[in-house]
């Protein structure tokens, strides 16, 4: 991280329980390395134990990691850079609206059986990435499942989360694969409309559709990321923090930006 990006994050950081005085060590080795070791692998997809010597050992940065992902810092650390991202962009820091989608990627070979499938619509043998996006393309939540999971059966979970996490959440756009009874559960239990973007028949080609565009340029953030071109991650929940990891990445980049920008 450069130093704006280190001073826009450091405050957004959450507080280990030491500092809090609720027991355990203070830690070996500061945040700022330990966040730079985790970005520079989603960045460059590198194998852990292929971790650079001028960062931790890989082994304290996968520890580092694991803790993270286990505890979900890495999700309220994400969601209090989103605020501010929000915030200095002139927008509320909760969401109202948003939009759903899966991405269907390869898995590796490290991934096993119980949670890879077959995509028959992509073709693609591997996981499926669901996620919901505010307005700005910015990640209200992720689930990783296998790849033969429907996107209805999947946007149930999700959205149930999300709306919970949300609450000012009430709009939610989505292609026409989330049709049916997910529409009138979404209303009843969540208190969510679930609006379907149709493409028209007489379309032909490439047609950019109205809000479900913000979804699928999202699709494109994590795929800059190398680690996330394929999943290599044996573990679902593993799969998920990398997404979050890399929307930190491109967040704290984008705060550091806007205040450099920002008139003296």
């Amino acid at each position: 991280m450069t130093d704006a990006e280190w001073a826009a994050v450091r405050p957004l950081l959450p507080v280990p329980a030491w500092l809090r005085g609720r027991g355990g060590q203070p830690e070996g080795y500061c945040h700022r390395a330990m966040l730079d070791a985790i970005r520079y692998l989603v960045d460059n997809g590198i194998k852990w134990r292929a971790m650079p010597v001028d960062f931790p050992p890989w082994d304290r940065v996968y520890a580092f990691f694991r803790r993270w992902r286990d505890h979900r810092l890495v999700k309220e650390f994400h969601d209090r850079l989103r605020a501010k991202v929000r915030e200095e962009l002139g927008r509320d820091a909760e969401p109202t609206a948003g939009v759903i989608d899966s991405q269907s990627v390869k898995a590796d070979a490290v991934v096993g059986s119980d949670s890879r499938g077959f995509d028959g619509g992509k073709l693609v043998n591997g996981r499926k990435r669901h996620v919901v996006v505010d307005t700005l393309g910015l990640l209200l939540g992720v689930m990783v499942t296998a790849a033969d999971t429907g996107d209805r059966s999947a946007a149930h979970v999700l959205l149930e989360r999300v709306a919970g996490a949300h609450h000012r959440l009430a709009l939610v756009w989505a292609d026409g694969g989330y049709t049916g009874s997910l529409i009138e559960f979404c209303l009843a239990a969540l208190a969510l409309v679930l609006l379907i973007v149709k493409r028209s028949d007489d379309m032909r080609g490439f047609v950019v559709l109205p809000k479900r565009w913000i979804v699928e340029r999202f699709f494109a953030h994590p795929m800059r990321s190398r680690r996330l071109v394929r999943d290599f991650e044996r573990r679902t929940t593993s799969a998920e923090a990398m997404v979050y990891w890399s929307m930190v990445l491109l967040m704290s980049r984008r705060l550091a930006t806007t205040r450099r920008r920002r008139p003296a």
